[in-house]
């Protein structure tokens, strides 16, 4: 089937990777059914689609509700006939403490960012059954692979969905044209730090390096021309699952180290459920404008830091591993 052929179902199309990922299928000339919550977003980017050669309908989503979804599924079925690529992509975050965070906002986290990809799921996997083919990309996060603090719903739900990931792709694996294939994206610049819930009471940031929501998007493109099973988004995210493989005390001791000193700012922010139960309308479209901000210092040696700490791990781990001299085989 040719790339202008396809029929692409994505969730969080309304901004950041979600939007960035419209874009990159439409170029191709895709037919896509873009998902989310805010109406007048979602329909800017179908215009945008447009724009770009593909052609695309909005259709208003909430991801953690599971008839949303269902009607998702239906109202592409009706329009293109059928469903070859499904993208779950929709996510919201939290910051705070694990104490201090309401249950309410941890349960609507896990029911938007995990929840709502077993629905995508199930609703993709029927249909990819009924055609024979498909594949369905589920967007995780590096931080499905490595922990990070004050985030603790929103880590547990991308470690979820690579679970998710792995269990459906034994259910689908004596179907040889159905694929389920995860993508691991590093810190991206996305509006979403900006629309979190906070209760940690500090302002926060992406990480350094920050990639693009376009790295993502290429990294989706990429799980779809040539499906397996899981696909990094920025080069950093391989480093540090061999860290995290290597040594995983020092490697999480790092991370949470590099999350107090690049992470949170020390800029005092109001408490509030950000947009977990209700869309928030800004300025913000596909990135964040968080690559423009300027912190020269920071931006050069964070990905140093990275690469040493790595570097220090393997050694290590090198060091632990090493048979003792003077040892003979066996």
């Amino acid at each position: 089937m040719s790339r202008q052929q396809q029929v692409v179902v994505i969730t969080g199309a309304s901004s950041g990777n979600g939007r960035a990922t419209a874009h990159a299928f439409a170029r191709r000339g895709a037919r896509l059914a873009l998902a989310a919550r805010r109406k007048a977003e979602l329909e800017e980017t179908v215009r945008e689609c447009a724009a770009l050669g593909g052609e695309a309908i909005a259709v208003v989503t909430d991801a953690g509700d599971a008839a949303a979804i269902a009607a998702l599924a239906e109202t592409t079925l009706h329009r293109f006939g059928r469903i070859d690529i499904w993208v779950n992509c929709a996510a919201v975050l939290q910051f705070g403490r694990v104490e201090d965070t309401p249950a309410a906002v941890i349960e609507k986290v896990i029911r938007t960012n995990l929840l709502g990809y077993f629905y995508g799921t199930q609703e993709a996997i029927r249909q990819f059954r009924a055609q024979g083919r498909g594949n369905l990309i589920n967007v995780s996060s590096v931080l499905g692979i490595t922990a990070q603090p004050f985030a603790a719903a929103y880590v547990a739900s991308k470690f979820g969905i690579r679970g998710l990931s792995d269990s459906v792709r034994l259910e689908v694996s004596k179907e040889p044209h159905i694929h389920v294939c995860t993508v691991l994206p590093f810190a991206i610049d996305t509006p979403v730090y900006q629309r979190a819930a906070n209760y940690l009471g500090r302002k926060m940031q992406p990480v350094y390096p920050r990639y693009r929501p376009e790295t993502v998007a290429d990294a989706v493109l990429s799980a779809a021309d040539h499906p397996r099973r899981e696909v990094y988004a920025g080069r950093i995210g391989g480093l540090v699952r061999m860290a995290k493989a290597l040594a995983p005390g020092l490697s999480q001791q790092f991370t949470g180290a590099a999350v107090r000193l690049l992470e949170v700012r020390n800029e005092p922010e109001r408490t509030s459920a950000g947009n977990v139960f209700e869309p928030i309308s800004d300025e913000w479209k596909v990135d964040g404008g968080w690559k423009a901000q300027k912190n020269q210092s920071i931006r050069s040696a964070a990905p140093l830091l990275v690469l040493g700490a790595v570097a220090g791990l393997v050694a290590v781990s090198a060091l632990t591993f090493r048979k003792p001299r003077g040892s003979k085989r066996s």
